[in-house]
């Protein structure tokens, strides 16, 4: 390469996040080289932080630095009602609609044993710890609509249904702004089987 090694070395490690190639790398490190001095160490300053203050909440295994996390401490939440996603992200898109206020539980995962996912690399032990003190009332299940959420959401209702606790899935459909004629089979199918009285 015909940079400096410093830029170099940053460019590579640009490229080994997600979605991210040499070309966006190059285009990130360039960015980080323009801006004001400061940002490039508020920057480092926070990828450091991150590695070194954040952890699993003990309760929801959300991401967070004070244990258990401020969903968990939350008093205006409903502790009776629990949703199961997938991961972080998908709990903040959750949060972002405004509509629910129960608690979560992050798989961080789903079932795929094709790439050697297995229950033990999920963290369902540390759903069904929470069930067994009889608060938790209703488990929605909010895993992605894919081959391994579904996975996942049939064998998290096998495990939580004989507790005792309600075990129910996110509706699923035809999304605001769609078009029927464009929608696929199985989604099409869901949304005529999942309707309700207007």
């Amino acid at each position: 390469m015909a940079v400096a090694p410093p830029i170099a070395r940053l460019i590579a490690l640009l490229a080994k996040l997600p979605g991210i190639g040499e070309k966006s790398a190059q285009r990130l490190a360039f960015h980080i080289l323009r801006a004001p001095a400061p940002y490039a160490s508020e920057l480092s300053e926070a990828i450091a932080a991150v590695g070194e203050r954040v952890r699993l909440c003990s309760v929801c295994m959300n991401l967070t630095e004070a244990d258990p996390c401020a969903v968990c401490v939350d008093a205006r939440r409903d502790a009776g009602l629990v949703c199961v996603v997938e991961s972080v992200p998908d709990l903040l898109a959750i949060e972002r609609t405004g509509e629910y206020r129960g608690r979560y539980h992050v798989l961080h995962g789903s079932l795929s044993p094709l790439d050697g996912i297995g229950p033990d690399d999920l963290k369902i032990k540390e759903l069904l710890a929470r069930l067994s003190d009889g608060e938790v009332r209703e488990v929605i299940v909010a895993t992605n609509p894919d081959v391994e959420g579904e996975a996942t959401a049939l064998y998290l209702q096998k495990l939580v249904a004989p507790l005792g606790v309600a075990v129910t899935r996110i509706a699923q459909g035809v999304p605001m702004g769609g078009d029927i004629e464009y929608a696929d089979q199985v989604t099409l199918g869901r949304a005529i089987a999942g309707r309700r009285p207007l």
